[in-house]
């Protein structure tokens, strides 16, 4: 079941690659318009737009699908309810190609709500406490998005469409609920809790959702939504929250110790780095950015599941020291997913992020701006190569833990990923940018990438080779550790107050009984008894005739 839906869906994801392909040469667009319903000036139409940008986008998303669930079909061997789980991540994959090609806000919607649910319901598959927990504050923090989208509908109404192609930037209320539903999905400041906590979800659901499809439906409206950033306040006020983002997540996953909350963190980062390049209308840049990064991305979270599944389970970077000694070659596609992460040159994350900072060296007048940058991509690279010590290298570790054979459904689609790692960003940059896209900076400037990637080198192996690391040496490590407090702020104090309430429900009659199920049965079924006693007497239509009697001779 698994090899046959991944086999289909690998297929679909060549089918739309090459589409996109002609689309971008041919310059072409099809749109697919049905109208639903149409009431005075406003017609509701369902809108499908084929471009080459949102088929590429649905090719890279099925690619990774289609990897994601060939890998499961091993990783999920054992579990019981496998079939329920595969079922769930193809709701979650064809809600993700819905909101991809929708052009209307009423499609948007559909494939936005369907990414929420289904996400919960992955999310809580191991159906315990903790996933409980995480699956709750993911959805309510996405609910937040949902809420906001469905408030933009209501105020485009008065327009006479939701479609995304006629909406100008003079719609200001509106596009600034878009932007703030976007973070919401995206998991910026001050909505970034979730992120973290979803890792609850199988590791082959965090490879897809961490890669190219929930954290990225954000990214991908504001893409649609472009033309919003004309407007400074809304450029600005998306930088610096994006910026203190990336800050905060580079600081996160330097002190973070469980594995998969790491690669989490290095997500918000990118994803923030995506906004970041968002703002200041690179719309192309940050659109290389997301497909390169979901490639990579996924590929690191399927190492790691390997990983966790050869450590029969265990998520904790201490206990993971030696791993070449047990796969050289999933260690080996480990430390190249790492190495794209932080631009490693010639990899594929290298021809975006080098791209997207160069371009801030040449426009960016705010010293401010630049300098939280570079000490971003600092971070990113530091992190990467700790990771990599604790579970790949030396870490805290004397000899492996444990020795398994290799899984060749659970490898080859990671051997597979590693070759398009190499190869994807070169090929793309020659797809995406016809013309080479040459910014012209002074010697230095050109070389300050490479002088950051030598720095955290040198940083990292002052650090973790001549002593034993930073993490109980920083002032403030929890603070940092914990997303400066967010998860504590949006799922602790909430929960907290409930609990406070409800126990002054208990003291004074459960009046929170009353007011809430209770009251609204009672009211239901008095209403209902009026309605039936009306409709049994025959009496409201004798009150409509005798009202239509007075208006006709009044």
């Amino acid at each position: 079941m698994f090899l046959f839906w991944g086999m289909i869906i690998l297929f679909l994801s060549f089918l739309f690659f090459i589409c996109s392909l002609k689309f971008l040469m041919g310059m072409m667009i099809f749109l697919l318009e049905y109208t639903l319903v149409g009431l005075g000036g406003l017609e509701i139409k369902l809108f499908l737009l084929f471009d080459w940008m949102s088929l590429m986008f649905a090719a890279v998303v099925m690619f990774i699908s289609s990897m994601v669930i060939i890998f499961s079909n091993d990783y999920m061997e054992n579990d019981k309810f496998k079939n329920y789980f595969l079922y769930g991540v193809l709701l979650f994959v064809s809600s993700m190609i819905f909101m991809i090609f929708g052009l209307n806000l009423l499609v948007i919607l559909l494939g936005w709500d369907g990414l929420g649910l289904t996400s919960y319901c992955l999310v809580i598959y191991y159906q315990n406490s903790k996933s409980d927990c995480a699956g709750m504050i993911t959805v309510l923090s996405n609910r937040v998005g949902d809420v906001l989208i469905l408030l933009s509908i209501v105020m485009l109404i008065n327009f006479g469409h939701l479609d995304l192609i006629s909406m100008g930037s003079m719609i200001m209320l509106p596009g600034f609920f878009l932007i703030v539903a976007s973070m919401t999905k995206s998991a910026q400041i001050p909505f970034s809790a979730w992120l973290p906590a979803a890792m609850a979800a199988p590791t082959p659901v965090s490879s897809l959702v961490h890669s190219s499809t929930l954290v990225t439906a954000g990214v991908y409206l504001l893409i649609r939504l472009s033309n919003l950033f004309q407007f400074n306040f809304f450029s600005k006020y998306l930088l610096y929250f994006s910026l203190l983002t990336v800050i905060m997540a580079g600081l996160g996953a330097m002190l973070e110790m469980d594995l998969k909350k790491i690669i989490a963190l290095s997500t918000l980062g990118q994803i923030g780095l995506m906004m970041v390049v968002l703002s200041v209308g690179m719309v192309n840049l940050s659109f290389f950015h997301l497909l390169t990064h979901a490639v990579f991305k996924a590929m690191l979270f399927l190492c790691a599941g390997m990983m966790i599944h050869n450590n029969m389970g265990g998520q904790d970077i201490r206990t993971m020291g030696l791993y070449f000694q047990v796969n050289p070659l999933i260690s080996g596609a480990f430390g190249l997913s790492s190495m794209a992460l932080f631009g490693f040159p010639f990899l594929s994350g290298f021809y975006s992020k080098d791209l997207l900072l160069e371009y801030f060296y040449l426009t960016e007048d705010s010293f401010f701006v630049l300098f939280l940058l570079i000490i971003a991509t600092v971070l990113t690279c530091v992190y990467s190569l700790r990771l990599m010590y604790y579970v790949v290298w030396k870490g805290l570790m004397w000899k492996p833990v444990v020795v398994v054979a290799f899984s060749k459904f659970m490898g080859i689609p990671i051997m597979i990923m590693g070759f398009v790692v190499i190869f994807f960003g070169s090929c793309l940059m020659w797809i995406i940018f016809p013309e080479p896209k040459n910014f012209f900076l002074n010697f230095n400037l050109k070389c300050l990438n490479l002088y950051i990637l030598l720095f955290s080198f040198w940083m990292f192996f002052l650090c973790y080779f001549n002593s034993s690391g930073f993490e109980g040496k920083i002032i403030f490590s929890e603070f940092l550790s914990s997303l400066w407090f967010l998860s504590m702020m949006t799922s602790f104090f909430p929960m907290k107050m409930f609990s406070i309430s409800y126990k002054f429900s208990i003291s004074e009659l459960s009046w929170m009984e009353e007011m809430g199920p209770s009251g609204l049965l009672k009211v239901n079924t008095k209403l209902s008894g009026i309605i039936y006693w009306f409709q049994y007497n025959n009496i409201f239509s004798f009150l409509l005739f005798m009202v239509s009697f007075f208006i006709i001779f009044s």
